[in-house]
């Protein structure tokens, strides 16, 4: 038989455990959802597409062709090359003239180079509107006109959207929808969509920013060394009171994020240890992975050990809490409910990769994607 103090301890914890699982689900519930728009007439604002490629062979040939299908006239689509050894200028200068390609020249020390590319285009293009699109996004013909509507309609400054994401094989299936409820949770993705909330998150898939508050803001220039540059960039412009909207649009846009488990695990890698390193916030990440997740499946097993019917009810509860969760999350990620019944091993990855991200850092090691290596923030950097 546990102490008294030990069971109260038990259902204090069990309670912070399920408000926080509430938590992930009102956020699901909050975030909007934008549908195509009915036919009508577009926007008279030039939209310029700015779509950063490196060795994108691949995707890019869907994505261009989705951008030329686009029910907007007033649009540029420039493709900034970032020194693909694949088919990449090819594929954009099969479709010139309406898509123009430029290569960007070195890359910078300090520079993440997405932001070097985002930054060339957008110095290089004369639209109202700048949507950076990354090239594995493929767009519904409405996708511009409704995003560009909605901007004006909420008089935003920034809007971004989530699309589909594309899960083959078991690992992005397992995986996938956990990390899906970690960035609605971690952010309070729904808030940002309050002007009066700090909360502030973007999509660098597809995000849609007015010209003038880029520039005001120093735009990707100024978070030149972030690797969640999207983040970063929906930060500056809401400490500048800028209004920023982010919505949920699975039938504007579509994507494949990561087509090989090596590549997912450096992408999630990269997004969660980030260039500006923090040992004791990825402490704090692996404790509540561990915490909040794998501990309160143990509340039945020693309820059933102890004998006290409290914890097993509690413990009951918490299994069918967690478990339905997290089928929910599958399914509504796209994936087969049964990926939720694996969520353990969902949270076993992250576990390793949180792990991973501290031994990096620890040692200093650099991020490598894309063929590029970037080095950590220090403490007195200007862009930390």
């Amino acid at each position: 038989m546990l102490p008294l103090w030990a069971v109260v301890g038990v259902v204090l914890a069990s309670v912070v455990v399920l408000l926080y699982q509430g938590a992930a689900i009102v956020f699901a519930f909050q975030m909007p959802q934008l549908l195509p728009a009915p036919p009508g007439a577009a926007s008279a604002a030039r939209v310029s597409v700015v779509i950063p490629a490196r060795n994108e062979e691949t995707d890019l040939p869907a994505t261009l062709d989705g951008l030329l299908a686009q029910e907007y006239p007033n649009l540029e689509v420039v493709v900034v090359d970032g020194g693909s050894t694949d088919r990449t200028r090819a594929v954009a200068d099969a479709r010139a003239p309406r898509v123009r390609r430029l290569d960007e020249t070195p890359l910078p020390p300090g520079w993440v180079g997405k932001n070097w590319a985002c930054w060339t285009g957008a110095e290089a293009t004369s639209g109202d509107w700048l949507l950076f699109l990354d090239a594995d996004v493929r767009t519904h013909p409405a996708a511009v006109r409704t995003v560009v509507a909605w901007a004006e309609t909420e008089r935003a400054d920034l809007a971004s959207i989530s699309p589909t994401v594309e899960m083959v094989g078991f690992w992005e299936r397992l995986v996938i929808p956990f990390f899906v409820q970690m960035v609605l949770t971690y952010f309070r993705a729904p808030r940002t969509n309050l002007d009066t909330s700090h909360a502030a998150i973007a999509n660098g898939q597809f995000l849609l920013v007015r010209r003038d508050a880029y520039r005001r803001v120093g735009g990707h220039q100024a978070v030149r060394s972030y690797v969640l540059e999207d983040v970063a960039l929906a930060r500056r412009l809401r400490a500048a009171g800028a209004r920023l909207r982010l919505a949920h649009a699975p039938e504007l846009a579509t994507t494949r994020m990561y087509r090989e488990p090596s590549e997912m695990f450096e992408g999630l890698l990269k997004n969660v240890h980030g260039s500006e390193f923090s040992a004791p916030r990825m402490v704090g990440f692996l404790a509540g992975l561990v915490g909040l997740f794998w501990l309160p499946l143990l509340v039945l097993p020693v309820g059933i050990l102890t004998g006290s019917w409290l914890l097993i009810g509690l413990g009951a509860f918490l299994w069918v809490a967690l478990f339905g969760k997290h089928v929910g999350f599958a399914r509504g990620s796209g994936a087969p409910a049964v990926y939720g019944l694996l969520y353990p091993v969902a949270v076993g990855y992250y576990v390793v990769l949180v792990t991973t991200s501290l031994v990096r850092g620890a040692r200093r090691r650099p991020i490598a994607w894309k063929g590029r290596r970037y080095d950590l923030l220090g403490p007195g950097h200007p862009n930390r």
